[in-house]
């Protein structure tokens, strides 16, 4: 049964970097394919929205500081994007990302919280139809080694097959799922219980 709009959680963004917003809003649309994501350059651009209609807030830290009353009182709902890593630059209280860490480990890092805010997706409704065509015994075998990182030929010494036709299984996967990054990949191989999020 597919959800309505006005049954799909509702998740903000809120970062003036355009781009970054952007991005982090096709990631969330893969790690919560269930959820509504939304994206604002400004706090004004939220409260317009209907500030408390949203689950979660990814927030920039100068929004976050601009706007720390609004967010202390949401705290577990609050994500908090910062430019560091260093554990001098996380706010107090608030779950972080960095958002200046390599692609793969910002996904790892929105899996971390995907999977501990919802039990592995659990909390979250339900999503209607299908992400695509089911995956063969191989082909999943294929797509988890490729989300832990392992190259074509490496794939195929572990399984004993022919680059060729670790090629043709990576095709078919991404086509399968409709997927188009590695990235999205992940997201769909941990969300869906392929493999851990340990082993990513």
């Amino acid at each position: 049964m597919e959800l309505t709009d006005a049954q799909r959680p509702r998740i903000a963004i809120i970062d003036r970097n355009t781009l970054a917003a952007l991005g982090l809003k096709a990631m969330l649309g893969e790690a919560v394919p269930v959820a509504e994501v939304c994206a604002f350059g400004s706090f004004a651009e939220l409260a317009e929205a209907g500030a408390d209609g949203f689950v979660h807030y990814f927030v920039a830290l100068e929004v976050l500081m601009a706007n720390r009353d609004f967010f202390a009182v949401r705290r577990n709902k609050t994500i908090v994007l910062t430019p560091s890593a260093a554990e001098e630059a996380q706010p107090r209280g608030f779950h972080a990302i960095c958002t200046a860490l390599p692609e793969r480990q910002v996904v790892r890092a929105l899996l971390a919280l995907e999977q501990g805010a919802h039990a592995g997706g659990r909390h979250l409704p339900q999503q209607g139809g299908s992400r695509g065509g089911v995956l063969s015994e191989r082909e999943a075998e294929v797509m988890a080694l490729i989300v832990r990182g392992f190259i074509n030929k490496e794939i195929a010494d572990r399984l004993n097959i022919g680059l060729a036709t670790v090629v043709t299984h990576r095709k078919n996967i991404m086509e399968k799922l409709g997927m188009r990054s590695v990235s999205a990949l992940t997201i769909y191989a941990v969300v869906n219980g392929y493999v851990g999020i340990d082993s990513i």
